[in-house]
């Protein structure tokens, strides 16, 4: 009787057992098909302003809503133009650097809702967060106005005292080409990010950017870069993207995204 017992007690946690690893199973099948992630990257990069994202919604910490994902399948021009929330995450950032593929463009997909939710509607809802970066303090000492929100005034501090220590690298930073300012992107009816004040254009004398010389009907201009990688990897530290790990290269753009720099990891 003793050994019946024991086997039957067993099979039970067999069984248990079994069942267990299945739900685990539906559970990680699940979190697939939906596409979302725990903890999700734009939660763990913007934990002041997201609370969480489920069931195909973004849910804001001041009680808003917003769609992740509209459901519309786009090649890459629509993804560029009419970009959802998820689709702001369809390119990697690379960690490492090489000639990037055709239209592989690592955070230049945006959703401009997104955006203006965290740092302001309007140009004016922007300026009032507008805080100062003394940018190059012993050397160039020339003053930035960048957003304060998720502390990008303070990422770019740091940034820039590390490149002040770095006279090698300083001619590469003076007279930057600019941080805030409201505007649209050449050519388009979308903002730039320089309108969020959450990016910098580095020395304009050393940047190569696609559109200055590309001209439609004419093959796309091979990949130029003037940028040490080194510049690069300071200004990424500080979860920073870099314009020259584009095909549309903008060699002189960094562009605070921290949500680029975290995986995506199950729970």
């Amino acid at each position: 009787m003793r050994l019946l017992s024991i086997s039957f007690i067993g099979f039970i946690l067999l069984f248990s057992s079994c069942f267990g690893d299945e739900k685990q199973e539906e559970k990680i099948e699940s979190s697939l098909d939906n596409k979302l992630w725990i903890p999700h990257p734009l939660v763990q990069a913007y934990p002041n302003y997201i609370d969480s994202i489920s069931n195909n919604i973004l849910y804001w910490k001041d009680g808003n809503q917003s769609i992740y994902d509209d459901q519309i399948e786009k090649n890459f021009e629509e993804k560029i133009a009419n970009p959802d929330i998820e689709d702001m995450l369809f390119f990697p950032y690379p960690s490492s650097f090489s000639n990037p593929e055709i239209n592989e463009d690592p955070g230049r997909i945006r959703n401009e809702d997104f955006f203006k939710k965290m740092y302001g509607e309007t140009k004016t809802q922007v300026a009032q967060n507008l805080d100062t970066v003394y940018w190059l303090p012993s050397s160039v000492n020339q003053l930035l106005l960048v957003s304060s929100i998720n502390q990008v005034d303070q990422h770019l501090q740091q940034i820039s005292n590390t490149l002040d220590t770095l006279p090698h690298l300083h001619k590469f930073l003076q007279n930057p080409g600019g941080t805030f300012n409201w505007r649209k992107i050449a050519g388009t009816d979308r903002l730039s990010m320089h309108s969020f004040g959450i990016t910098i254009d580095i020395n304009i004398q050393y940047a190569n950017y696609w559109q200055w010389v590309y001209k439609e009907g004419e093959a796309f201009p091979n990949y130029k870069n003037q940028i040490p990688l080194e510049i690069v990897r300071i200004f990424e530290k500080h979860h920073f993207i870099w314009g020259g790990k584009w095909y549309h290269f903008d060699t002189m753009h960094f562009e605070y995204r921290p949500e680029l720099f975290l995986p995506y990891t199950l729970e």
